[in-house]
């Protein structure tokens, strides 16, 4: 692998980020408006790199949606509400989670609000494929998951109800 400098990060990813995976996930965010192919095997390397790194899901699946690759942004969020749920200790289905959500606190650290981020998420991308149904029915769990709406999550659910109007 060719080595990388930076003049100035153009992301700031979690300030917990090992440094090797930050310099992965900046080139690849250099790389993304300019070489996509580029950008993409950046990513993975990063994920590859650290598969627990929760940031790396997120920088990945934030590329493939604005390269409108919906399908693969979904899959890697959902391998990453399955990490964070891993590492959290909690289960990954949120219909499960919402079922009894008093024995679950999903704001009690950055790996659980990761999962709120990523649910919301996968909400758009469901939004965004047309399919209303799943999107209502993830964004009507969310609101018991995370009644503060710390995800932002009340956003995508004003654009669901102009999508349904």
């Amino acid at each position: 692998m060719a080595a990388v400098t930076f003049v100035e990060e153009r992301v700031m990813f979690s300030p917990h980020l090992p440094t090797n995976v930050n310099n992965l996930l900046q080139a690849a965010v250099a790389s993304s408006s300019v070489d996509q192919s580029r950008a993409e095997n950046l990513f993975i390397q990063a994920q590859t790199l650290d598969s627990h790194c929760l940031q790396t899901y997120f920088a990945l699946y934030k590329f493939y949606f604005f390269q409108k690759r919906l399908v693969d942004a979904e899959r890697i969020v959902i391998a990453g509400l399955e990490e964070s749920a891993r590492q959290g200790g909690f289960p990954s289905d949120y219909r499960r989670l919402a079922k009894s959500p008093q024995k679950w606190d999903l704001y009690a650290n950055e790996i659980t609000l990761f999962y709120l981020y990523t649910l919301k998420a996968l909400a758009f991308i469901k939004l965004r494929q047309g399919d209303d149904i799943n999107a209502q029915l993830i964004l009507s769990h969310l609101q018991q998951l995370d009644p503060k709406d710390l995800s932002g999550a009340s956003v995508i659910m004003d654009l669901a109800a102009g999508v349904a109007e």
